[in-house]
């Protein structure tokens, strides 16, 4: 089999730090990874399929070979990976947008009249570059707002060639440019206003105010007021920009905190940007859940600060990476800046951390789905209990009280929905006593005589079988299968003192516990819970059927009709036995009144 030749040749790897990559049979390739040891990395794929993600198994399936690189240290594994990472883009790495989908804006100091404009990269060029930022129209939006704030040019003008070669055009009338073409402006003038914006886009938002508002006041004290009135309005667009915090994320921030969560199905890597303390912006990406956080973490990362060209001075981690040393190394190398990453421990950073956190919650859940989460809890069930995902989950119980009227319930759930039309309920014959076993092995052999004998509406067969209780319930309903000759698997529900199933049992008494896991905690809780509801309500039922009926069935004279007549029209026993003659005459006959009357009343003399 190819899956034996592949683990034959992880197996003859060497113990040395290097990149392995994953390729199909059409030779793409499909992953990329590395290692500090190849051979036991690489060798872990194809021996404990049962434990990896869906994707991962998925994954596994395609790979048709694969390759190696020794490296000669674990930085340089890292490097290659992340070279490899980008150059092939493969299918089941997680990867992050591009740097195109994060545009930059663009100022050349060196133009005479420097104009600022938006652009997909950074180039070697001796401009100014701010960003990245989250996307082309919020940083055409914060380039826009600049525009206006500082009346800068808006048209499609070249200058200085088009200085005093026309009429000012539309922008100019509506207050909203300062009207560059004309004669009289230099460009000193212009450049003092692009230093402005300059000094926005770095965030000086208070340096700009400060410098706009002593123009005024010096506009002021020389008496001109027309001058002073624009600084106010201008200084005003200033501030209003600066408390909007349009800048968002890009290099304005001096520490970055990174949150990671991940349910049944999905994952997500969250990064708040601050600066001085002030939120900025969050960026976000989801994926299908990870087998390894750590590794995640650290390949996203890598993955997000590369891709921008640029590292803040702080990196707080929502928990501790064994290759955080190498990360830094990475981006002092490639970015010209080693960032101090660290996992708060106490304080604000604690806080934030887990704010991060809660925002990649948040998203993580928003876009998960309510049958993703569905088939999320079943593969995680699966994956515990070591059997594929099953699809339809038929679970038993037994209620009776001091051994009269005892019933059992069958409730079937079918992609983790109830099929309540599928339900099932037994009442229970020729029993010595209470017996619980006795009665479990009675319900599941006549449920599964039934599936054998392909009869109408038990002709589906489960892919598990829940029994309310422990290994012994567990053991019984195996027998019952094992007589029959059929093959389901079985578990005990083992319940906690809140009567809430804490674990599964096999009926070889191993017990898997599912507390820690919420999702598959909360499942199978409520089919438990659902099993019961059902058998109680059905032994309840018949109790009160039998108890209803029994004293009316000692009156002589009171035959079915009359039993039936009397319960409609009074409702319950109690009422018959408190109602006056008077009353009974309006329901029955002379003798059937007196019949009834005397039967409770005699009673009560006695």
């Amino acid at each position: 089999m190819l899956i034996d030749q592949l683990k034959e040749k992880a197996a003859a790897l060497p113990l040395a730090p290097g990149v392995y990559i994953m390729k199909d049979k059409n030779e793409t390739v499909i992953y990329v990874g590395k290692a500090k040891k190849l051979k036991n990395r690489v060798s872990q794929y194809f021996q404990d399929t049962a434990s990896h993600t869906a994707k991962t198994r998925l994954m596994v399936s395609k790979i048709d070979h694969f390759d190696v690189i020794v490296a000669a240290s674990e930085f340089e594994a890292l490097v290659l990976e992340c070279s490899l990472i980008k150059r092939y883009m493969p299918k089941y790495n997680i990867l992050l947008k591009d740097d195109k989908g994060y545009p930059y804006l663009r100022l050349d100091m060196k133009q005479t009249y420097p104009m600022i404009s938006l652009v997909n990269r950074v180039e070697d060029d001796g401009a100014a570059y701010f960003g990245p930022y989250g996307s082309r129209s919020v940083t055409q939006s914060l380039l826009e707002a600049i525009r206006l704030t500082l009346k800068l040019p808006g048209c499609g003008k070249t200058f200085p060639r088009d200085i005093g070669k026309s009429r000012p055009c539309l922008n100019y009338h509506m207050n909203q440019c300062e009207g560059w073409c004309q004669a009289g402006k230099t460009s000193q003038m212009y450049r003092e206003r692009i230093e402005q914006a300059k000094q926005l886009l770095k965030g000086n938002y208070k340096q700009v105010a400060a410098d706009i508002r002593n123009q005024m006041t010096a506009a002021a004290d020389d008496l001109n007021f027309e001058l002073a009135a624009n600084l106010r309005d201008r200084l005003k667009a200033v501030e209003a920009l600066g408390q909007k915090q349009l800048v968002t994320a890009g290099t304005l921030a001096d520490t970055d905190v990174i949150g990671f969560y991940q349910n049944d199905t999905k994952a997500c890597f969250a990064v708040l940007h601050f600066s001085g303390g002030n939120l900025l912006d969050k960026d976000y990406e989801i994926f299908a859940s990870v087998d390894d956080t750590e590794t995640a973490v650290e390949t996203l990362l890598t993955q997000f600060y590369l891709s921008r060209g640029y590292v803040p001075k702080h990196i707080l981690l929502p928990f501790a990476l064994e290759d955080s040393t190498l990360v830094e190394q990475l981006f002092e190398e490639k970015l010209n800046r080693g960032p101090m990453l660290r996992v708060p421990q106490r304080g604000d950073n604690v806080r934030l951390v887990e704010l991060a956190n809660a925002n990649a919650k948040e998203e993580a859940e928003r876009i998960t789905s309510k049958e993703e989460k569905t088939k999320g809890v079943l593969n995680l069930l699966g994956k515990m209990l070591n059997l594929p995902a099953p699809q339809r989950i038929e679970a038993f119980d037994i209620s009776n009280i001091s051994g009269t009227d005892i019933v059992a319930s069958m409730v079937v759930f079918v992609d983790g929905k109830p099929k309540k039309g599928e339900y099932k309920r037994f009442s229970l014959r020729d029993l010595p006593g209470q017996d619980d076993y006795a009665s479990m092995h009675q319900v599941v052999t006549r449920r599964f005589t039934h599936l054998k004998n392909g009869d109408k509406g038990f002709d589906a067969a489960p892919d598990l079988l829940l029994i309310d209780g422990g290994i012994t319930h567990a053991q019984t309903a195996l027998d019952a299968l094992d007589k029959l000759g059929i093959t389901i698997p079985v578990f005990g529900m083992v319940k906690d003192d809140s009567h809430r199933t804490r674990a599964l049992v096999t009926p070889d008494g191993l017990e898997i516990s599912i507390a820690a896991q919420q999702s598959v905690f909360s499942f199978v809780g409520n089919i438990q819970e659902e099993a019961h509801r059902f058998a109680i309500t059905y032994h309840r039922s018949l109790r009160s059927k039998r108890l209803r009926y029994s004293e009316l069935d000692s009156i002589a004279g009171i035959g079915p009709k009359r039993k039936q007549d009397l319960l409609k029209h009074f409702k319950s026993i109690a009422a018959i036995k408190a109602a006056s003659m008077e009353e009974l005459l309006r329901i029955l006959n002379v003798p059937a009144a007196n019949s009834v009357y005397d039967h409770f009343h005699k009673k009560e003399g006695e």
